[in-house]
């Protein structure tokens, strides 16, 4: 793991938060995901399997979580499953976890090698009644390969067919969308480092730059401060910022275009997810000062009214009403067409055509039941944009917010987002 170490108590506090939650006489199972291949003996990097590294804190491959915290025996109530320590492996890919290691990151006393998992599932199985398995149930999740929780869950419901078996995933979602003041601090963390990115760009931004050199003034900030990439960057210049995910980065930055910057860092596997938009020659023009302050203006409505016991849809609906207004006060909508068509949808969708935030946190689209109103902990993006093609012209803002009772909590509150202050950073002397 690149990030400082983080204390056991951390990992046993979700653990225990989630016990209390299974009945009695069940067991649950978390798994790690597959290391995937690349071409020819090539594979990609591990992504920790976000709820095994949420109740464990492990990010080895191969590793498996069995909870039963009503079994006879104390021992096997919390059973951390991990690859046997090998020399062959050693020397190919490092070291692995010893027990001791095990251990100390999780807090679960009970350690065993993989080989060991099918006898003492077994011996589980036949105790407990309920079987918690888990699956990816986010909402946005294009199922097209079968993981390994997949085919765990496939063979193990074939060889035990009389057990009763429940979603963890209902239950995980409900558990990881409450963020706690720990976890909100590693957030914040992840959000330092992207606020450094950020600042060197601000720095040494100039007319002809390519957006890849953008992309390597993060890598370097971010990688110096033990972080990662959260996600594939967007370095957007001109007419690009109208594409969404658009991730080329190899375009120059030309003198009078717009840059917009959707780049965040991961720290201890939390991440952020920050957007900015900045005039490539230092200053805005007319033009993209009122777009500009037009979006902003938006973001920071929906910051106010993002409330404990606000429905999701309605935050959109709110969003898209509020973006009609500003549209047509952009002279791109006609004031008198701001009424939704006879499916509901909003004019707005010509120029805003996506959604106003998502959950976030070990996931960039963090995992949460969205059809639940807004609760203390919920930490949200919100990311009000305008794209206009014809003009060349997109502008996102977008911020991470924790939901409190007296007012929405901005993490981002120290990264410039006002015009005047982005222009301010990009006159600096640059070294």
């Amino acid at each position: 793991m690149r990030h400082a170490p983080l204390p056991a108590t951390f990992f046993a506090s979700h653990r225990a938060r989630l016990q209390a939650l299974l009945p009695a006489g069940a067991l649950a199972v978390v798994g790690s995901n597959d290391v995937l291949p690349r071409n020819a003996d090539g594979v990609l990097p591990l992504v920790p399997q976000a709820d095994l590294f949420y109740l464990t804190g492990i990010e080895q491959e191969e590793s498996v979580l069995v909870l039963a915290p009503t079994a006879l025996d104390e021992a096997m109530r919390a059973v951390l499953f991990l690859r046997k320590p090998d020399p062959d492996t050693t020397v190919i890919e490092g070291d692995k976890l010893s027990e001791e290691q095990a251990t100390e990151i999780s807090g679960i006393a009970t350690i065993r090698w993989l080989s060991d998992l099918p006898m003492l599932l077994h011996k589980l199985m036949c105790e407990m009644e309920l079987v918690y398995l888990n699956s990816n149930e986010h909402l946005r999740a294009e199922i097209v390969i079968e993981t390994r929780e997949a085919r765990f869950v496939r063979e193990l419901m074939a060889r035990y067919p009389l057990h009763r078996y429940c979603r963890l995933a209902r239950l995980m979602h409900s558990l990881r969308v409450i963020k706690s003041p720990e976890e909100v601090a590693l957030m914040r963390q992840a959000l330092a480092i992207t606020r450094s990115g950020f600042l060197r760009v601000l720095s040494e931004l100039h007319p002809g730059m390519n957006e890849c050199e953008v992309e390597a003034l993060y890598a370097y900030e971010f990688t110096r401060q033990r972080g990662f990439f959260a996600y594939n960057p967007i370095i957007a210049s001109g007419l690009s910022a109208c594409t969404l995910h658009y991730n080329r980065n190899d375009q120059p930055c030309r003198d009078g275009e717009l840059l917009l910057l959707d780049v965040a860092a991961s720290y201890a596997n939390y991440n952020a997810d920050l957007t900015r938009t900045i005039p490539v020659s230092g200053r805005f023009s007319a033009r993209q000062r009122q777009v500009y302050d037009a979006v902003l203006r938006l973001q920071r409505a929906l910051i106010a009214a993002a409330r404990p016991g606000l429905l999701w849809r309605d935050w959109q609906r709110l969003a898209e009403d509020l973006a009609c207004e500003a549209l047509a006060g952009l002279g791109l909508l006609p004031t008198g067409q701001l009424a939704r068509d006879r499916s509901g949808r909003s004019p707005c969708k010509r120029y805003f055509m996506h959604g106003v935030g998502h959950p976030i946190g070990l996931d960039v689209h963090d995992v949460g039941h969205l059809t639940q109103p807004f609760a203390n902990g919920w930490a949200i993006t919100v990311e009000p944009g305008f794209y206009i093609p014809e003009e060349g012209l997109g502008i996102r803002l977008e911020d991470i917010i924790v939901i409190a009772d007296d007012a929405p909590i901005n993490l981002m509150a120290e990264v410039p987002i006002e015009a005047e202050a982005i222009e301010q950073a990009l006159a600096r002397p640059r070294p």
